[in-house]
């Protein structure tokens, strides 16, 4: 015994398929490994790592400076004499001695 689809039912069956297939396409594209959804916690994670670079460039800019001071075709006589003191921990006699607690280092 076959069941005939009969006026409303038979044409209700199209938009509901349709409407299904719109659904699914909404939900994937709002909440879908590619949608808006992803591509905001996206944009966040990336403002997030521009700022942490910037940081660390920052940093290695001083570091280079630093170091473009100790090469011998460039020796800075300051910079050298600051970290022989400091590989040796000495001072010379005429120096001011700033102690800073423990944990609070200059650098």
């Amino acid at each position: 015994m076959a069941i005939e689809w009969q006026g409303p039912a038979r044409a209700a069956v199209a938009p509901l398929i349709f409407l299904a297939l719109t659904a699914y396409f909404v939900l994937n594209a709002l909440e879908g490994p590619h949608g808006l959804l992803e591509y905001a916690k996206d944009r966040t994670s990336l403002a997030a790592a521009k700022q942490e670079y910037a940081a660390v460039a920052a940093e290695s800019r001083q570091w280079e400076i630093r170091v473009a001071a100790l090469r011998t075709s460039h020796l800075d006589a300051d910079a050298l004499d600051e970290r022989a003191r400091a590989m040796l921990n000495l001072v010379n006699p005429a120096d001011i001695v700033v102690f800073y607690p423990s944990g609070k280092k200059l650098f």
